[in-house]
């Protein structure tokens, strides 16, 4: 009796020696597993957040491009004749105060002209860049016209005027000109605020453009 008691005695020590070899085992094992869950669930967190960024990227890309394609087709005018002002960043370089600081733009088959009666007749030459290209051979100066202008006390004047070729309407193009003393200045200037001309009023403002011109042929 007593020696199986022994033996009982033995198996439990046995089986409690075998538990506490295999718990250490165990609880690493179920720390790996927990270890590598928190991983698999950070990865797919990173995941689904790289994915919301390249959304929100392509989102923010569509939109500039809308904003850009909407601002394209606002800029793109009609065939016709419009009123525009013709904006200058300087004083001494500007439209004929006669003309309230509006010039005539022309559209024709998607290409802007704008025709602008200036102060006086210092200046002689314009060029559509900077001076420094103006400067090269071969360059494309701008001639003048020679326009009349009526002021609002009913006294006329001949000034220059010239035909300036407009890339876009509400943005900045450099535009340089040279005066009698020979010497090319730079100036930004902006077209703005097109207004279309009825039929009948571009009419005679042709006419009398064409006046202009014939008097600077002469």
């Amino acid at each position: 009796m007593k020696k199986r008691s022994i033996t009982l005695m033995m198996s439990a020590l046995t089986i409690s020696a075998a538990l506490l070899a295999t718990s250490p085992v165990l609880a690493e094992a179920d720390a790996k597993d927990a270890a590598e869950t928190t991983e698999e669930s950070t990865d797919a967190k990173d995941t689904a957040d790289d994915k919301d960024a390249e959304k929100a990227e392509n989102t923010d890309a569509e939109n500039t491009n809308d904003k850009k394609d909407a601002s394209s087709a606002e800029n793109t005018l009609e065939d016709g004749v419009y009123t525009a002002e013709f904006d200058t960043d300087s004083g001494m370089f500007h439209v004929n105060e006669a003309n309230d600081g509006k010039g005539e733009l022309t559209v024709k088959d998607g290409k802007m002209t704008l025709h602008v009666s200036l102060a006086s007749k210092n200046i002689v030459n314009l060029f559509v860049g900077v001076s420094e290209d103006a400067k090269k051979d071969g360059a494309e100066l701008l001639e003048p016209t020679t326009d009349t202008v009526t002021y609002s006390d009913g006294m006329t004047e001949e000034v220059y005027g010239f035909d300036i070729p407009v890339p876009a309407i509400d943005e900045e193009f450099d535009l340089a000109l040279i005066g009698k003393k020979n010497k090319w200045y730079d100036h930004k200037v902006k077209v703005t605020n097109p207004q279309k001309e009825s039929d009948e009023v571009a009419e005679k403002t042709k006419d009398a453009k064409d006046t202009s011109k014939k008097a600077s042929e002469k």
